[in-house]
């Protein structure tokens, strides 16, 4: 019994192979265009006392390209804004991992103590996925380990990237 369920487990995927167009392969992922990527700051949570000083959310418009070579896509940030933190690694790039486009860097975490207090700066280690829903935006999380210092720990926000869509035609036309 065995047997034969695999072998008409082996034919019946034959036949879908068999059906799919010669040349035919799964379409490429792809986040390109722009996009309003907001980042959910005033709800952050984790261990570090940066995860627990508020700051509002916030969000900023980039342009993203994805490039595609050898079953490997990559996505970069072609223009946006400059970063205030000197040490983040630019173009930011992300690459699809099957499931989500991942961006995982090393820099330095600037933490912020109070008014009139210098920042101090430690090594730190992030990573920020952006999985695409049904309706073209990306939602996930950027996670953010601070290895020493006062802010030592993590930080962890919710993210966003919202399309935005091209001017309408002119008035009238059909276009």
């Amino acid at each position: 019994m065995r047997k034969s369920l695999l072998v008409v487990a082996l034919i019946a995927s034959g036949t879908v192979v068999a059906a799919m167009p010669a040349g035919a392969a799964p379409t490429q992922p792809s986040w390109s265009g722009e996009y309003s990527v907001k980042r959910f700051a005033a709800t952050k949570v984790g261990t570090s006392l940066a995860a627990r000083q508020w700051e509002p959310d916030f969000a900023d418009t980039y342009t993203f390209e994805t490039r595609c070579a050898d079953d490997t896509c990559v996505t970069t940030v072609t223009d946006g804004p400059t970063p205030a933190n000197p040490t983040l690694p630019l173009p930011p790039q992300y690459t699809w991992d099957g499931t989500s486009w991942v961006h995982t860097y090393d820099w330095e975490w600037d933490c912020y103590q109070g008014e009139g207090v210098p920042k101090v700066w430690a090594p730190a280690h992030s990573v920020a996925y952006y999985t695409p829903q049904p309706d073209g935006t990306l939602t996930g999380s950027w996670r953010t380990d601070i290895d020493s210092g006062p802010c030592e720990g993590s930080v962890i926000m919710d993210v966003a990237a919202y399309p935005i869509a091209p001017p309408p035609g002119p008035f009238g036309s059909s276009s």
